[in-house]
């Protein structure tokens, strides 16, 4: 029929453009730029559905757990826009991605747009003219138990995270969140720690030797047996320190006797025994979604964040297949491309008779998709695309193309030989070393997987080039060396390896785990110190709480066994809402989270954030970090000494005897500078809990004087300031008329206050410093440090110096070279790190810039800043777009938050016009999905949001 027109909804700016293309005339096809509507928000939800069982979670417990649904601020627009088009079109393609995501975004479409033309569901797996045009031919229906297990987990989340989150906020600390996946990473990030820090490391010896024959090259062999019995190794050890077998450990003086011993001159030495066996070595997988995380961690040094991030735009743009797979099998059509390549690039003797199948090992797997590959049925080489693809995108795609072809190649063959050297000394000591030559590289032509951190792994097993040798033979030792070695505790996880462990456990989805590594990240539970994951103090007291309150939560098992349930809800032998009953109510298996939370009694707060380190010393979490608290020795009774613990020391480097280390320390930071002649004050140097700084105190009190309330005192031997002796109460009435508050400055980032002198202590006092008088308006230019660094100020202007060096040296001309400038000109033209097309929403650019607070998104109307488990190189267009609506979502609440209580203390009057703002459509819970494509009765009525609050967020207590 002429005129028709078939409107293709996709959630990906970049992949409508892409479909657009291979589709042509007859097709728009537009984005919905992610979801369309989410939970509302409890306090945005009409005042009469607050009172009843939708008012805690904007889910009903009561009544099925029915999710209340609203449409957000920032996607009315794109809302409205998907209508118009609709109104015009005979026919709606839902094209979003094939996975639970995917499905619930198609089914929200489904419920707003609500179409009264024929729906289908179009699928795909790559981004190729063939497989689209395939796509429209072969539609399916809505598949409402994908809908159901997305549905589930977005409430499942919503009741973890409220209910337990403000438990961490009141006994840990705020800004905290727990979640379902999340919480359960952290623990594993400090389990690893709490074994790295009751790890005991063993001392043990061994020894080395170069062995030649002839005129052979020398090669090393190390000590395995003495007089017959095996030499104990780093694996011959527990976590304890504690031998573990029956092996021989060696000991300093032992090793070098025997060193020495074996170096004497007529040492007889011989071949013992010559082995030589066949080497086989196997091609890894084609990748999975959690095997492209580890090897891009490994080979790339990419986060798992910074993978997906790199994978989606690839995906996309049509160069690889979908991204979010736990299937490592490939197509016949990707198994032919992969293997004909092989044939063509190294040869047809590379490629075994049959083709390769995988399937996936992890637990929970899911064959849906096939394994992560270069798209179409002719896959086109990293150097065909070296002008087209760049940066991380170039090296994902050739890891990608490199492991998809060595997949489909034959093994790797070669001989290993191992000899073993006799030598005759007191006793009879057998050396050996290992060789390996490779015959037939097959695969490895192509590719060769990473490895993680071997722990205890033999420093000395490395291959050897071992010359031809025959029992008997008579060889000489030379450079025979004595070892001694300490076992190594645990290694951290890493990226990939918690990434794998997170897997292999069953624990979430592997399409989560990077936003779960970015958020255990964010919230300051774990930190990177290379690739190293390390567990902030923070994540021991979380962890704790939850051990001790929330046992079952955080129990591997326990949410592997949710996630289970979870994909049977996905594949419909589960029912949904009797499965949230039996978790949040309980059963006759499970306590409900609702009893749990009903009874969790008193939390020690105090007992929650403290860990003992030595009998006498206790870590304690506060307020403003951790500390170590000691009693005082000068006064057993009274408060404890606090010493803070420096940021850089990791939890396992805090040991009984580092922890003595900082308490036994000279008081370095109260230094005694000199006095000011000026006012007779002390000048003393601080190391405050905001960094160092100089300040003025008062002296001490002469010989006869008694000190005042507030005074202070210094100890002659370390300089260290001390509080003075206060007065009883009633002599502190007059020292209220003190009101005048010490000067104090900060040091410069280049001081410290174990070095800074009196002298520049003054000139750090004196700031800010006048430069002189602007010679056309005649105003004072002052030169200064503040929050975000030096800057010049002429009344209300400022401008930024680039060091704090220049608050001293710069004079009048430079100053007024510098207001001459733009202001931030100069930042101006370098602060686009990077620029895109135009934001679907606002129509404008969008812009990657560097801010005081580090990089942001913009496109000339909203900010939305970078997390920081994000680099500048990560961000892409889409990432971008969403950065900019999760901000315009959360809209502008905040900032008038804050700005209430500053202006009126009492602090019930703001949230007593929240109510009134609320309007919404009542919710309708009765309404369910059967139908999957023609359902139309939404789970809840569209709601309108509140008119100076977005209605739909996402907080930080709802996190997986």
């Amino acid at each position: 029929m002429t005129g028709t027109k078939k409107l293709v909804i996709v959630e990906s700016p970049t992949k409508m453009k892409s479909i657009a293309g291979y589709l042509g005339d007859g097709y728009e096809v537009l984005s919905s730029v992610g979801h369309i509507r989410d939970l509302a928000e409890p306090k945005n939800l009409p005042a009469d559905l607050k009172k009843g069982g939708l008012g805690k979670f904007a889910v009903d417990v009561d009544n099925g757990f029915e999710p209340y649904y609203v449409v957000s601020d920032s996607k009315k627009k794109t809302v409205a826009e998907l209508k118009r088009a609709l109104k015009d079109a005979d026919e709606l393609l839902l094209a979003t991605d094939e996975d639970r995501e995917g499905e619930a975004i198609a089914w929200h479409l489904l419920q707003v747009l609500k179409p009264k033309v024929p729906v289908r569901r179009m699928v795909f797996h790559e981004i190729t003219k063939d497989a689209i045009l395939a796509a429209t031919d072969n539609t399916r229906e809505l598949d409402v138990a994908l809908v159901d297990a997305q549905e589930t987990r977005r409430i499942l989340d919503r009741i973890y995270g409220y209910e337990i989150s403000p438990v961490l906020w009141r006994k840990v600390g705020p800004a905290l969140s727990a979640g379902r996946v999340q919480s359960a990473a952290t623990r594993l990030v400090v389990d690893r720690e709490r074994e790295r820090l009751a790890f005991t490391a063993a001392s043990y010896w061994d020894l080395t030797a170069h062995v030649a024959a002839d005129d052979a090259t020398p090669f090393e062999a190390r000590l395995v047996r003495l007089d017959g019995e095996r030499v104990a190794t780093g694996r011959d050890y527990d976590d304890t320190g504690a031998l573990k077998s029956k092996a021989v450990p060696l000991d300093e003086a032992t090793a070098t006797s025997l060193a020495a011993a074996l170096s004497a001159p007529g040492t007889p030495v011989r071949v013992s025994k010559v082995e030589s066996k066949p080497y086989s070595r196997r091609p890894a997988a084609p990748f999975t979604t959690s095997t492209l995380q580890q090897e891009a961690a490994r080979k790339l040094r990419f986060s798992a964040r910074q993978t997906m991030s790199v994978a989606q735009s690839l995906y996309e743009n049509g160069y690889i297949t979908y991204m979010r797979t736990d299937s490592a099998s490939l197509s016949s059509q990707a198994i032919n491309a992969a293997r004909a390549q092989a044939t063509s690039l190294y040869g047809a003797e590379t490629i075994p008779d049959k083709p390769r199948q995988y399937a996936g090992k992890s637990k929970n797997a899911q064959e849906a998709h096939e394994a992560i590959r270069p798209s179409g049925d002719t896959f086109r080489t990293p150097s065909s695309l070296a002008s087209t693809l760049h940066g991380n995108d170039f090296k994902l795609y050739d890891l990608i193309w490199k492991r998809t072809v060595a997949s489909q190649m034959a093994d790797a063959k070669g001989q290993t030989a191992t000899v073993t050297i006799e030598a005759t000394a007191d006793k009879v000591a057998e050396f050996t070393a290992s060789g390996t030559v490779i015959t037939f590289r097959g695969f490895l032509n192509a590719y060769e997987e990473g490895q993680d951190e071997d722990r205890n792994a033999d420093a000395s097993a490395k291959e050897a080039k071992l010359p031809p040798l025959t029992e008997g033979q008579q060889v000489a030792l030379r450079d025979v060396e004595a070892k001694g070695h300490e076992t190594s505790p645990p290694p951290r996880y890493t990226e990939a390896s918690l990434v794998k462990q997170l897997e292999e456990l069953g624990i979430g989805r592997p399409s989560t785990y990077a936003q779960t590594i970015a958020t255990i990240m964010d919230r300051g539970y774990v930190t990177q110190r290379g690739q190293a994951l390390i567990p902030s103090w923070i994540a021991f007291s979380v962890v704790r709480l939850l051990e001790q309150h929330f046992g079952d939560l955080v129990q591997y098992d326990f949410t592997a066994a949710m996630e289970e349930d979870l994909d049977r809800i996905a594949n419909g032998s589960q029912d949904r809402t009797a499965w949230l009953q039996n978790f949040y109510y309980g059963g006759d298996d499970h306590t409900g989270l609702r009893q749990v939370i009903d009874n969790l009694g008193e939390i020690d707060a105090r007992d929650i954030n403290s860990l003992r380190i030595d009998d006498d010393i206790t870590l304690r979490i506060g307020k403003y970090g951790p500390y170590l608290e000691v009693p005082d020795p000068d006064n057993a009774e009274g408060t404890p000494r606090r010493v803070n613990i420096p940021e850089e020391l990791a939890p396992d480097e805090l040991t009984p005897a580092k922890a003595r280390e900082l308490i036994d320390a000279p008081v370095i930071g109260d230094r005694v500078l000199g006095v000011n002649p000026e006012n007779g004050k002390q000048v003393v140097a601080k190391d405050g809990r905001f960094g160092p700084y100089v300040t003025e105190v008062d002296p001490e009190p002469a010989e006869g004087e008694t000190p005042e309330a507030d005074a202070a005192t210094v100890d002659q031997a370390t300089g260290e300031v001390l509080d003075g002796a206060k007065k009883p109460a009633k002599k502190k009435a007059p020292a209220k008329k003190a009101a005048e508050k010490p000067r104090t400055a900060s040091l410069f980032k280049s001081m410290s206050p174990e070095t800074i002198d009196f002298d520049t202590a003054m000139k750090l006092l004196s700031l800010p410093r006048v430069v002189g008088n602007d010679p056309e308006s005649g105003e004072e230019i002052t030169a200064q440090n503040g929050r975000y660094g030096p800057y010049l100020k002429k009344g209300a202007d400022t401008r930024s110096l680039t060091s704090e060096d220049e608050i001293f040296t710069i004079d009048i001309p430079a100053a007024v070279e510098l207001y001459a400038q733009p202001k931030y000109g100069a930042k101006r033209a370098s602060s686009s790190l990077k620029e895109f097309e135009a934001d679907p929403e606002s129509g404008k650019p969008i812009k990657v810039k560097d801010g005081r607070f580090g990089p942001y998104v913009t496109d000339g109307v909203t900010n939305a800043t970078i997390p920081k488990a994000e680099s500048v190189e990560e961000i892409t267009f889409d990432r971008a777009v969403q950065l900019l609506a999760d901000k315009r979502a959360k809209g502008p609440a905040k900032p008038r938050a804050k700005k209430a209580p500053a202006k009126k203390a009492p602090a019930k009057k703001a949230p007593a016009k929240k109510p009134a703002a609320a309007k919404a459509t009542a919710a309708k819970p009765t309404a369910a999905k059967t139908a999957a494509a023609k359902t139309t009765t939404a789970k809840t009525a569209t709601a309108k949001a509140p008119a100076k609050k977005p209605a739909a967020t996402k907080p930080a207590a709802d996190a997986t």
